[in-house]
């Protein structure tokens, strides 16, 4: 599939190429296998720094990164992980255990100063968790995003009790900011390497409308 077979863009002239479409969707793909080759730390603050480029509710920016690379943290990580995920994250050059930061309101009078943002959050956990919750997962997919576009290959797990990897948490690296209570919620993990093996999947996806007419 090209760009031709597209719906023209609003503005064309903004519109990234073919080459960049395949990197991050056409021809991207969720990896099983790499070689053993180190990701440099620059590169993951790089994809960081471009996910939380990515738009949120009232700029909340609630996803926290933590980075899992040595022998000790995987030992770590290695109890809380589905059997069908063991290998692949024990020998993957880096880990990233994706969560949300429930301070995240008391950093709202500076990433959101033009009203009291902050107040809305005031006694409400609910919501609180539930703006962490859904503008964290999507932080999370700008990652993936950015992951791929500076030349990164991806996994993506689900397999693996939170309680257990929030407990291993100390032994890796945060990139990010956080708030004084620090409470990061996992929701997912990524499976992060400079150079793959090809164990992938075929590609399937639903050759159908995701959104409805209007009636």
């Amino acid at each position: 599939m090209t760009t031709d077979t597209l719906l023209p863009p609003a503005c064309a002239s903004r519109a990234i190429d073919d080459k960049a479409l395949d990197q991050l969707f056409r021809a991207a793909r969720s990896h099983n296998g790499w070689l053993e080759r180190p990701v440099p730390e620059a590169l993951l603050r790089q994809a960081v720094d471009l996910a939380k480029m990515g738009p949120t509710s009232v700029n909340t920016l609630p996803m926290r990164v933590v980075f899992v690379k040595s022998a000790q943290a995987k030992a770590r990580l290695k109890p809380a992980l589905a059997p069908g995920n063991i290998e692949k994250t024990m020998t993957a050059p880096v880990t990233a255990i994706v969560g949300y930061d429930l301070g995240f309101p008391d950093l709202l009078p500076k990433l959101f100063p033009h009203v009291n943002a902050r107040a809305w959050f005031a006694g409400n956990e609910a919501l609180i968790v539930d703006t962490a919750r859904r503008n964290g997962s999507l932080q999370g997919a700008y990652f993936i995003l950015a992951l791929r576009a500076i030349g990164l290959d991806v996994g993506p797990i689900s397999g693996f009790d939170p309680a257990k990897v929030d407990a291993a948490r100390p032994l890796a690296t945060t990139i990010a900011p956080t708030t004084g209570r620090v409470l990061i919620l996992v929701w997912s993990m990524l499976t992060i390497k400079s150079c793959c093996v090809q164990q992938v999947y075929p590609n399937q996806r639903l050759h159908q409308r995701f959104v409805d007419q209007p009636r």
